[in-house]
């Protein structure tokens, strides 16, 4: 598979990986994110497989210096490049650092960004989840919101046979990127994750990237709401009204 980096907004660039397999033998298509920050060093999230072809364009737009895990799930390919950029500092979600032991030292993310990514990244960290706990961003360059697994919106025709079923059933391929039903029922305690969702909800997004699912390049507010919303004021975040069944 050929990669490259693709401009989505000011100084942020988009790279697909390639399919993984997760948990029921259910496959997911993968896609990272790389900001540039103001001193030319670049910021990776949710990396995925390092092949010569994306090593290549990542090593022409700079020097990588963050690579962020921003959950529990998303740690597969966090070791390559940890290899690969010596020189990077590795931050991850709380999930993830006994999962890779061989890191060495992984500075944890918490509620608010590292003061080096403040003027370029607002973010949230999203608890009270049995699945995962998951920082989301706020690229501000860009007006990006990057999340990973809490909304996705996985082509309807990826999966065949009963597997298809489930997916659809779990909102997982939805038209638009949304919550799926796991992630939202998965909400033990709504009062820790009501911060990071009204804070979420604060943010002036202009676009939206999902590691599972199509970036969204215009007016992600709705989504947003409806994946967020009914955290954010304390309620049990079913589905919203005008959510496609």
């Amino acid at each position: 598979m050929t990669q490259s980096l693709a401009a989505f907004g000011p100084d942020l660039f988009l790279s697909e990986g390639p399919v993984v397999r997760g948990a029921g033998g259910f496959r997911f298509p993968t896609r990272m994110a790389v900001a540039k920050m103001p001193d030319g060093s670049l910021w990776v999230w949710s990396p995925v497989a390092l092949t010569p072809e994306l090593r290549a364009a990542v090593d022409a737009l700079g020097p990588v210096r963050h690579v962020v895990a921003p959950n529990g799930l998303h740690h597969l390919f966090v070791g390559e490049w940890a290899s690969a950029y010596p020189e990077a500092r590795v931050y991850a979600a709380p999930d993830v650092a006994g999962k890779h032991p061989d890191l060495g030292p992984v500075r944890p993310l918490s509620d608010d960004a590292p003061g080096a990514w403040r003027a370029v990244f607002d973010m949230a960290l999203v608890r009270g989840n049995r699945l995962t706990t998951e920082a989301v961003f706020l690229h501000r360059p860009s007006g990006t919101v990057l999340v990973c697994d809490l909304m996705q919106n996985i082509p309807r025709d990826f999966y065949r046979g009963w597997r298809k079923v489930i997916a659809r059933l779990d909102r997982m391929t939805e038209p638009e990127p949304a919550m799926p039903a796991k992630f939202r029922v998965g909400f033990f305690d709504r009062a820790a994750a009501r911060p990071a969702a009204a804070r979420i909800l604060s943010w002036p997004a202009e676009r939206l990237v999902v590691a599972h699912g199509t970036p969204v390049d215009r007016d992600p507010a709705p989504l947003l709401e409806r994946a967020f919303g009914a955290l954010a004021r304390g309620g049990r975040g079913e589905p919203h009204a005008s959510d496609p069944g």
